[in-house]
């Protein structure tokens, strides 16, 4: 069984500590890598996690892949923004490198396929390109992608933001690709991964609803009469 056969009709979670949030309590590789292994106790088939600390730890900690990525800056290209850094979440552990692949220019002024070839060339890791449209998914396979994520959809100029998942997007890409199509962005309960999968996504991505407690928190809390006080 390959990689991404063991992540087909699964459930993928993301291991990352808030990152407009510096002083997240969650935010310490040994954490991640335990909340990763329980993750996968409750049945993850992989783990999403951002940055080289974190990738190794839980590497280290879990049986099953890991999707590493480096978050960098917070406008533009940031997730895995340069090839260099995409090269050095592969050597860090990755199985999976995800890399944004949006049609912005990157830092180091390569292109996405620029990045594809120095993680093919240093590692045996495999390369999932985060995308907003049905084009940038289109391009990236051309390139060397081995399967598409819609990770970015709703953050970038091209794609409108929307409350939910957009399930639009991935119908259009199950479509229109010949790699696994992963659905990720704003998965927040079952219904919602339901859809994805009657859409046709190989595996989807939940993060904050599963792993981060600010996050649940500050979501639970406007219900309580002291927040309306």
């Amino acid at each position: 069984m390959t990689i991404l056969d063991s992540l087909r009709g699964g459930l993928v979670v993301s291991c990352q500590p808030l990152p407009d949030e510096p002083n997240d309590p969650m935010r310490d590789p040994y954490v991640q890598a335990r909340v990763a292994a329980a993750a996968v106790a409750g049945g993850a088939v992989a783990i999403r996690a951002n940055g080289l600390a974190d990738i190794a730890a839980i590497r280290a900690t879990v049986d099953v892949p890991v999707i590493g990525l480096v978050k960098d800056g917070s406008g533009g290209v940031f997730i895995t923004p340069t090839a260099t850094h995409a090269v050095e979440a592969a050597l860090a552990g990755a199985h999976i490198v995800a890399v944004d692949a949006t049609d912005r220019p990157r830092p180091d002024g390569k292109t996405f396929a620029d990045t594809v070839r120095a993680v093919r060339e240093c590692s045996q890791a495999l390369v999932l390109a985060d995308v907003s449209t049905e084009e940038e998914g289109v391009a990236a396979v051309a390139a060397g992608a081995d399967a598409v994520a819609t990770t970015l959809s709703g953050y970038t100029e091209a794609s409108p933001p929307t409350d939910g998942p957009d399930l639009e997007l991935l119908a259009r890409l199950v479509k229109a690709l010949s790699v696994p199509v992963i659905a990720e962005g704003r998965y927040r309960d079952t219904e919602q991964i339901g859809q994805a999968f009657a859409a046709g996504a190989h595996a989807v991505v939940m993060g904050n609803a599963v792993t981060s407690p600010l996050w649940i928190t500050r979501r639970l809390v406007p219900a309580t009469p002291r927040a309306t006080a």
